[in-house]
């Protein structure tokens, strides 16, 4: 789960770290009000993704009349998906530099991650590919924590004078706040280090793991959900785990392991998914709306069906595969994964009600479903 700037920076604050003053505006009138005791600030879009300057959606104004402008400029924008129903009106602030600080969820590790560096207010990823030497990692062993000496190891060699106690202790401070509020990410870019010596947090992402929302209910009701399409709304409707990719190839699977999986090895061989839809061991009531989904995805051109069985029975879901097939008489072209309990019962199944004979490796199924997609002979 996402959330915008503004309840992000008020988590910020209650760890410990600085941010400038600033409140949120419905309407242009609200934001010049918000503005007459700041003079110069920033009208920034509230939308839970980065880039919105790019978008337009970051104004610097001076004063009531240029605060009430950019709100009515900024408000009713679509940003990334989303629609901008309020503003941010904040102080400016002197900056002197520009930096980065960020705790997130490592797949190289299997743990946290703290980066900093003094590259901010750039996009990171491209910072760190044009010069590795400004981003300082430390892989966290969640065992031990991240204390301040681990902080001050990290920061200390970026040349920052008197500046580098205060944001060692600040990169601890965002770690502790990572923890505590079971976060995947934590985001501050740009960290500014003002002309008055201060550090001051300009901007703030924060991503709660999803998992983690009954855990805290009183962050939940501030983060805001990915908006759907309309073909994930309906997927939902219907209780289906459904997520559009925009590839060509489709997959339909049991678990959500099991459908990762399948996608990864489509990606290897070359090709692209289309979604992730896990409808586990409620294929047999299931299958049709869900083939009735992905069919109703122009751009799907092959289909990949990855069934293992363990407690739920391969030869019960496929019924409710077959079934829905032989109902929808689908002309895609279809390759089928089948392994684990009633297997042999699954394979019968195919082989006599669709005259369709399964593939005896995950990687041949696959394979051959990506050079459909693409228009290649089999």
């Amino acid at each position: 789960m996402n959330f915008e700037e503004y309840p992000a920076k008020a988590l910020l604050a209650g760890a410990g770290i600085t941010i400038p003053k600033g409140e949120l505006a419905s309407t242009p009138e609200e934001a010049g009000k918000i503005a007459e005791s700041m003079g110069p600030a920033i009208v920034k879009a509230q939308v839970p993704i980065g880039k919105r300057g790019k978008a337009g959606g970051v104004l610097t104004v001076d004063g009531v009349d240029g605060a009430r402008t950019a709100a009515q400029r900024i408000l009713g924008m679509e940003i990334g998906g989303y629609r901008v129903e309020h503003v941010l009106v904040e102080e400016r602030v002197n900056v002197k530099r520009e930096l980065y600080a960020a705790v997130l969820n490592d797949p190289i590790s299997r743990g946290p991650l703290v980066l900093f560096s003094t590259l901010g207010g750039m996009d990171i990823e491209e910072a760190a590919a044009t010069d590795p030497k400004q981003v300082g990692r430390v892989c966290v062993d969640i065992r031990t924590g991240f204390d301040r000496s681990t902080g001050a190891e990290l920061t200390n060699g970026f040349d920052l004078g008197d500046a580098s106690r205060a944001l060692a202790d600040l990169v601890v401070r965002l770690y502790d706040l990572y923890r505590a509020h079971d976060a995947e990410l934590v985001e501050i870019n740009p960290l500014a280090l003002t002309t008055e010596g201060k550090l001051v947090a300009l901007d703030c992402k924060f991503t709660l793991d999803d998992s983690a929302v009954p855990r805290h209910p009183e962050l939940s009701e501030n983060g805001v959900p990915e908006p759907l399409t309309d073909a994930e709304r309906r997927g939902r409707e219907l209780g289906l785990r459904f997520i559009e990719l925009g590839g060509n190839v489709g997959v339909l699977a049991n678990g959500a392991g099991l459908t990762m999986t399948t996608m990864d090895v489509i990606r290897h061989y070359g090709g692209h998914p289309a979604n992730f839809l896990e409808i586990g061991g409620e294929a047999y009531t299931l299958a049709q709306p869900a083939l009735e989904l992905l069919l109703s995805n122009s751009s799907i051109q092959s289909l990949v069906i990855n069934f293992c069985g363990a407690f739920a029975r391969t030869d019960v879901m496929m019924e409710g595969v077959v079934a829905a097939w032989e109902a929808l008489q689908p002309e895609l072209p279809v390759f089928f994964s089948v392994h684990g309990t009633g297997e042999e019962e699954a394979v019968r199944l195919l082989r006599e009600r669709l005259g369709i004979e399964p593939y005896p490796l995950l990687d041949d199924a696959v394979e051959a479903a990506v050079k459909a997609a693409d228009g290649k002979a089999l």
